[in-house]
């Protein structure tokens, strides 16, 4: 969501600190907070005023009128504080219908004052501008301010001057304060410019001969312009509403919600609840809620929430872990239900999603059990076959009752079930596999035949047809709000225009790396038999210009992608839509640059979260202009036959079982992209289909609103009736009650807003759109509901029975002969995409690669089977790591340390070797790091720091075929062959290698057995007697050690062990160990800077060949 209520405290520091004004502000930062943890000694030393002064104590938890309930201690000093407290603090509290407990207070120093000095003041955000209202009687009871308080409305991008506060707020104002009124009141509205406040009050604002203090403040601030705000604002936290606790799961899905593209989120009404949720989508979330509550689970209703915008299997698994460790903490005497529902999704991959429900579920299955948890599960989109697939073999593996529905099932259906109010079908049928829509269509029968004709009345649009621009706002046909509705409701005037914003000549730019969502537009557009892609072009500033590659059909054709806009709009001037995927940070940038192309008529912005000030500018740009704003917070629109916007409508299977690649009659707009899905699939069930259909996006303040597009459906012939699916929030869905009721809106109008079950819960609960909250009474679902049907158009009694009403009109507009359903003729088929034919098992290929120790693909790094956070966790170091990776196997603590010790030991032996010499050598002839370790380590063989391999080769089948130290000896020496790992150049039996006294102490220490180091010890024996520098050098050391720990540590079988040493695994630590050391002679050199090497002549043996020298 975007506005967020703040505590009286955070307000109050936001205000003494960023206020600018020249009223003298007093008392600032004098506040101090008390909780069941204060310690009121250390509390006074703190705050050294609470012992001189008189005190106001209050509650600070988002309760209204704390005065008119008795709430706050006035004129007490600190004793009384603690007294009056006594009896408040921690105890249980009915604020309307909420219960709460009083856990938070706030101590402030008493003002003195009288009644005439008190003001009220408030700053609130809406569409059209900001008001201020300022009423000269402030205090306990101001009443209905609305209707007393005097109005200012400073319109978007506009400024506050103190000539207008004092013509038109403080007319009844004693001149003697006017000038400290009007700096304060344009001071308070700078600062609530300035830190994205979208509501701010004051009541009572005192005003004395010492100056101005703020006594009692509410506020809300836009939690989108975090990245905005965040050095002014740092870490803020926001409050439950009063009567809600505070969980922690909340705060740890609140935190995975930060750290996601997706949209994760979690309310607990009731943990005690038999009746758990988790809904993918905004809109879809709202409507499960309300039918629960419609069915009379309201009380036993335990959490809202939603998961929505492609959460990975990893952050579906956290969502579903956390539902269910909350569901299985108490039993419940009838057992509990946990509802996996969602509308029909655009673009998540529904398998995905529900592999890691399916995961957590296996997690809990026990406890599952033990809770008698039933589950239900309904949902279609990509994918969700083989999602649907994976839950129904999770309950017959695992015994746990799971109940699984697709797109064939009424999106709520499985609420009545679950709830005992409809009987579950024993076999529910089976929609069409994605893969049937690889044949001709005409074959598909996945749904009723009857339902599936098709309305060609649709006026068709010339070659020269092109989009025309939003008409501006002008004088109505008639005044279409009603003036009994929210007296903050902006009037927004239309003219309607029966120009529609899509045909079939129309061209899009991209903007963003969407190569997804692009390949489905022009699937789209092959399928509805456009002549050419509906996409131009794309706009990435990321990248260089260049061309991508996409499908038309069954050839490729290349995209151009532009760097900038300009170019993009210069070389593409038939282009008259812009579909943004920029990012909430990026997108009001390039939108407000995009608006001054004059070629754009309509912008589609799929970005959530954009601040809702910068969203508001962007609105009043596009009045200007003449530009149709869809979204933000929205997947987009479609308009069958024609054109589509980015991912609207889903994939290729569910344009074609929604008949969305020709046009019916029906047009649609709503809020929720998820829920524009579900009605393509009812409306497509019900009716001959959808003429055109937008999601205006969920934010609060849609560039475009409801009767925008409902007056371009009443304007446009092909339209025969239309479907409004309203939402809680914004009193827009009253203009289409005025609009119906003037004559305005003539077709049949079938409406429903969601959100219905808001008025029935105890406290406030925000849904997963940010526009989806009721400020007041006519705000609600119910209120608007209500409003519809008596103005004419047909509500139905719940969302459940939505398909069923519009059945019915469409049904009688048939009868009526309004619409002739016409015969379907069958789409072109388009070939699947090879990634997303593999993704539904339809194919198979043989890998080009195989690999067995490390797979990335998932949430985690996994290393042989064990996940990366794990292999911290167990702190196995670089030698476990290297076990893994190379062994595939948990490796003993000692054989870990083992390694380590090797790669220490092997790390480097001085500038004279070889390997070190080329290093240092490349690194003065000014290579880079990389050629000049190569240079090094090509070195590497028998004749240096390779003989690991050999030496174990040999003293292994030496030992293995029995031979004795000496006769291993003679035989080397008989064949002419060095033994390897025998022999250094420095080192003796009279002047040991340290290196390899400390290897051999730890492994006599640790190892279970040296059978081959004690053998490799005995021919030392032989060898230093003839020579004492013949000794078991660190390379035969680590590679007859080696041999011993992979064959006696019990993690191989004696094959395994002959295998790795066959294959060079030994070699391989010397190389890893020893570029160590050459990385740090490279460095070195480096950092010493030397030059050019040339080796000195004097060292250099110039011998010329006998002949040449006679």
């Amino acid at each position: 969501m975007s506005a967020k209520a703040i505590s009286e405290q955070t307000g109050k520091e936001f205000l003494y600190k960023y206020i600018c004004t020249s009223a003298a502000v007093q008392n600032r930062f004098r506040y101090a907070n008390v909780t069941t943890e204060t310690d009121f000694d250390r509390l006074a030393q703190d705050h050294p005023w609470l012992l001189t002064e008189r005190l106001v104590v209050k509650p600070d938890q988002l309760i209204k009128r704390r005065g008119k309930l008795g709430l706050v201690g006035v004129n007490l000093d600190l004793k009384g504080v603690q007294e009056w407290l006594k009896t408040r603090l921690m105890r249980e509290t009915m604020v309307g219908k909420a219960k709460g407990i009083l856990k938070n207070f706030l101590i402030e120093p008493f003002v003195a004052h009288k009644q005439e000095e008190e003001f009220y003041v408030c700053i609130y955000a809406t569409r059209e501008g900001d008001y201020v209202l300022f009423h000269h009687e402030g205090g306990v009871d101001v009443g209905d301010v609305d209707a007393k308080a005097s109005k200012l409305l400073v319109g978007v991008d506009e400024k506050l001057t103190e000539d207008a506060v004092k013509k038109q707020l403080l007319t009844h104002v004693a001149a003697d304060i006017k000038e400290v009124l009007a700096s304060f009141v344009v001071g308070l509205f700078n600062l609530y410019q300035d830190l994205y406040f979208t509501y701010l009050e004051i009541n009572p604002l005192v005003v004395t001969k010492d100056g101005v203090f703020v006594l009692d403040m509410a506020a809300k601030i836009d939690a989108t312009a975090d990245y905005l705000c965040k050095a002014k604002w740092g870490d803020v936290e926001f409050p439950p509403p009063f009567g809600r606790e505070a969980y922690p799961e909340e705060a740890y899905i609140a935190d995975l919600d930060a750290k996601s593209g997706a949209s994760l989120k979690l309310t607990l009404l009731n943990p005690r609840g038999r009746i758990w949720t988790m809904v993918a989508g905004g809109g879809a979330s709202v409507v499960y809620s309300d039918t629960i509550c419609d069915l009379g689970g309201v009380d036993e209703l335990a959490n809202y929430g939603e998961y929505s915008g492609a959460p990975s299997e990893q952050q579906t698994y956290d969502y579903a872990k956390t539902i269910l460790s909350l569901m299985t903490r108490e039993k419940h005497p009838d057992g509990k239900v946990l509802i996996i529902g969602g509308s029909i999704a655009n673009f998540t991959n529904v398998a995905a999603t529900f592999k890691g429900i399916v995961r957590a579920i296996r997690d809990y299955q026990g406890p599952i059990k033990e809770h008698e948890i039933t589950i239900f599960v309904r949902r279609g989109g990509p994918n969700y076959q083989e999602g649907l697939r994976v839950m129904g073999e999770v309950g017959k593996t695992t015994g746990i009752p799971i109940h699984v529905f697709g797109t064939e099932t009424h999106m709520t259906a499985i609420v009545g079930m679950a709830l005992g109010h409809r009987p579950i079908p024993k076999e529910p049928p089976v929609a069409a596999h994605t893969a049937n829509f690889l044949l001709n269509s005409s074959a598909n029968s996945s749904t009723p035949a009857s339902s599936r004709t098709a309305s060609f009345s649709e006026n068709k649009a010339g070659p020269g047809a092109s989009a025309a621009k939003k008409a501006k706002s002008g004088a109505p046909p008639g005044e279409l709000l009603d003036e009994t509705t929210h007296t903050h409701t902006h009037t927004h005037t239309h003219t309607g225009n029966a120009s529609t914003l899509f045909s079939k000549q129309t061209k899009s730019i991209v903007w963003g790396m969407q190569t997804r969502a692009v390949q489905g537009m022009l699937d789209f557009d092959y399928t509805c038999s456009r002549d050419e892609p509906s996409v131009s072009a794309m706009v990435y500033p990321f990248t260089g210009d260049h061309k991508q590659k996409f499908y038309w059909g069954h050839k490729e054709i290349l995209l151009p992608v532009y760097k900038n806009m300009d170019d993009a709009m210069r070389k593409h001037p038939e282009v008259d839509v812009l579909i943004s995927f920029a990012s909430l940070r990026s997108a009001f940038d390039s939108t407000m640059e995009t608006m001054q192309y004059p070629q754009i008529h309509t912008i589609a912005i799929i970005a959530e979260g954009i601040p809702e000030a910068q969203t508001r500018k962007i609105i009043k740009k596009a009045d200007e202009k003449g530009i149709t704003i869809i979204g933000p917070a929205t997947v987009g629109g479609i308009k069958p036959g024609c054109f589509k916007i980015g991912n609207t409508g889903g994939m290729l299977d569910n344009i074609l079982a929604s008949k969305l690649y020709r046009p019916g009659s029906v047009a649609y707009v709503s809020r929720s992209g998820g829920m524009s899905n579900e009605l393509n699939n009812i409306i497509s069930r019900t009716t001959d289909g959808v003429y055109e259909g937008v999601a205006i996006g969920g934010d609060r303040y849609p560039g475009s609103i409801y009767t925008d597009h409902v007056l371009r459906y009443q304007d446009t012939p092909g339209v025969e009736m239309i479907v409004m699916l309203g939402e809680i929030g914004g009193t827009e869905e009253y203009t289409i009650c005025q609009g119906i009721k003037s004559g305005r809106i003539t077709k049949p109008v079938v409406s429903w807003c969601i959100g219905t079950c808001a008025t029935m819960f105890s406290s406030e609960v925000q849904f997963g759109h940010a526009g989806a909250c009721a400020n007041q009474a006519s705000e609600t679902a119910v209120a608007k509901n209500l409003a519809l049907k008596e103005a004419g158009a047909f509500v139905p009694k719940s969302f459940d029975e939505l398909g069923d009403v519009i059945k019915s009109v469409y049904d009688d507009l048939v009868g009526k002969g309004v619409i002739v359903p016409a015969m379907e003729v069958p789409p072109p088929t388009v070939p699947m995409d090879y990634s997303w034919a593999r993704e539904l098992g339809l194919i198979r290929k043989p890998a080009s690669f195989m690999t067995s120790i490390c797979d990335e693909r998932g949430q985690e790094l996994i290393y042989a089977g064990m996940p990366i956070t794990e292999v911290f966790k167990s702190e196995m170091g670089l030698g476990g790591t290297l076990g893994l990776l190379w062994f595939q196997r948990r490796l003993p603590s000692y054989a870990a340390k083992f390694i380590e010790m090797c790669l220490m030991v092997t790390a480097d032996h001085g500038p004279a070797v070889s390997g070190a010499h080329n290093t240092i050598v490349c690194a003065r002839a000014g290579k880079d790091l990389i050629s000049s370790l190569t240079s090094g380590l090509l070195t590497i063989g028998d004749r240096f720091g390779g003989a690991l391999d050999a030496a174990a080769k040999q003293f292994s089948k030496a030992f293995d075929s029995g031979m004795l130290p000496m006769e291993f000896v003679n035989k080397m020496k008989k064949e002419g062959n060095l033994i390897m790992g025998i022999g250094h150049r420095v080192k003796s039996i009279n002047n040991p290698d340290m290196r390899v006294q400390i290897l051999k102490d730890f492994v006599k220490k640790t190892f279970p057995s040296t059978q081959l180091l004690d053998y490799a010890m005995d021919v030392e024996k032989i060898t230093t007697a003839k020579k004492p520098n013949l000794i078991l050098n660190v390379d035969g050391f680590i590679g007859v050690a080696f041999v011993d720990l992979l064959r006696n540590c019990g993690g191989f079988t004696r094959d395994e062990a002959d295998e790795f040493v066959e294959i060079g695994a030994l070699n391989g630590i010397f190389v890893l160990g020893r570029s160590m050391g050459f990385i740090g002679h490279y460095l070195d050199q480096k950092r010493l800077k030397q030059g050019l090497y040339r080796h000195p002549w004097d060292d250099i043996s110039y011998v010329l060949p006998e002949h040449m020298s006679m």
